[in-house]
């Protein structure tokens, strides 16, 4: 009998930015749209099913567009109440995940703009490949 093997592929062509702020998820967005003249608006939660058995577990998420660019940014909280949505990152507390290019000095701005935030501590940009949980990352 032959055997087919399916192979799967995530697509991890997004840019991610690790956030660490201990803030609820509205006042961070707040903040942020504030400083950085965005406007992040709460959409459907993000949901994660960890296992078949178990309920779906959900993350709060908001949604940002550019028309100019065709870019769209996601900001996604790391934690809710039933757990972890990146493990391995369980000291991050948000992630903001932009799809579409966006050049370096943009970029620059966006994490130089968290960063002077006083309620974050730190805004870094992750490789999202060398997560081990990066498939509960793809939107």
């Amino acid at each position: 009998m032959n055997k087919t093997y399916l192979k799967l592929t995530l697509d991890l062509d997004f840019i991610l930015i690790a956030i660490t702020a201990p803030l609820k998820d509205y006042i961070l967005c707040h903040k942020i749209n504030t400083r950085l003249n965005t406007q992040f608006a709460k959409v459907e939660d993000h949901e994660i099913f960890f296992n078949i058995d178990e309920p779906a577990w959900f993350f709060s998420k908001y949604y940002f567009f550019v028309e100019q660019g065709e870019v769209e940014y996601y900001l996604i909280s790391n934690k809710s109440s039933d757990g972890v949505l990146v493990p391995e990152m369980s000291n991050v507390d948000f992630f903001i995940i932009i799809k579409q290019f966006i050049d370096k000095e943009d970029l620059n701005y966006l994490i130089n703009g968290l960063n002077k935030l006083p309620d974050i501590q730190v805004a870094a940009k992750i490789d999202p490949a060398k997560l081990k949980s990066k498939e509960n990352l793809v939107i």
